[in-house]
């Protein structure tokens, strides 16, 4: 089989980055290394093993009694407390990083105007939910409402950096399009940049959600309302049937909703 001689000149003209690639490997070694040292493995304690077999034995046997209650320490009461702090805390949080992204994005506001939102964004994104509780519940005290405010905030950091990300990805030729076609702003809004935006947004909701439900289950355990608060007094006093009628609870919650968001992200994404 006979080969163009270009190509056999452009193949030996390639760039030589076997070193490259050598010293980074080499590096990823050190890294692993470095961090190894500094991990020591104790063992399993005593303690802890009692507590994952007492989940697993709340889990094989859960406290049917209480998943089948109305009362307010049942689990569904706090499941939907749950599911309620995660959804108000979803939806406040992404009408408030609407106005944050724009206000944000390098492509519609003068850049010392966007440094300021974009430090702002990070300010937020930087402390974990976990913390912004430690710091409301001060404020508000424990309670469902604690944890609607810190998810809300926890919320408007990940929703904007996404919202950006979709504005900065807006196709302008549609816009210009629309320009010469003699639209108003109005029609352009409409028709140009919604359209490009809306099923972007929809799916960076539906994402913050699912993790606002995981949340919401961490936050109660510092007091910021839940199901979490519940489960970790079980555990603290060894009440594994309760315990695992909370988890087995939570896995079925969490089924539902990868099912039903994935079908509605794929069905944004690709109209299937």
């Amino acid at each position: 089989m006979q080969y163009n001689p270009t190509i056999i000149e452009k193949y030996e003209a390639r760039p030589r980055m076997w070193w490259l690639y050598t010293l980074i490997i080499l590096l990823l070694c050190i890294l692993l290394g470095w961090s190894g040292s500094s991990i020591t493995f104790n063992g399993v304690t005593a303690k802890g093993t009692e507590v994952a077999s007492g989940i697993f034995f709340g889990l094989i046997k859960p406290n049917f009694d209480m998943l089948f209650t109305t009362a307010k320490d049942g689990v569904p009461y706090l499941l939907m407390e749950t599911v309620c702090i995660a959804i108000l805390g979803t939806i406040i949080g992404g009408l408030l990083a609407l106005p944050f992204s724009f206000l944000a994005s390098n492509k519609i506001m003068p850049k010392p105007i966007a440094f300021v939102f974009n430090a702002l964004i990070l300010l937020i994104r930087t402390l974990p939910s976990m913390v912004w509780a430690l710091v409301w519940i001060r404020v508000t005290g424990p309670g469902a409402f604690c944890g609607v405010v810190t998810q809300s905030i926890c919320s408007i950091g990940m929703i904007s950096k996404m919202y950006m990300t979709a504005i900065d990805d807006l196709d302008t030729s549609i816009l210009e399009s629309l320009d010469a076609a003699g639209c108003t702003s109005f029609q352009k809004i409409r028709y140009g940049i919604l359209p490009q935006l809306i099923p972007n947004f929809i799916s960076t909701i539906i994402y913050r959600f699912d993790i606002n439900i995981k949340d919401a289950t961490t936050l109660g355990i510092v007091g910021a309302g839940g199901i979490g608060a519940a489960l970790i007094q079980c555990i603290n006093s060894r009440r594994w049937t309760m315990v695992g009628s909370f988890i087995l609870a939570m896995i079925i919650l969490m089924l539902i909703i990868e099912f039903f968001s994935t079908r509605i992200r794929r069905k944004l994404a690709r109209g299937q």
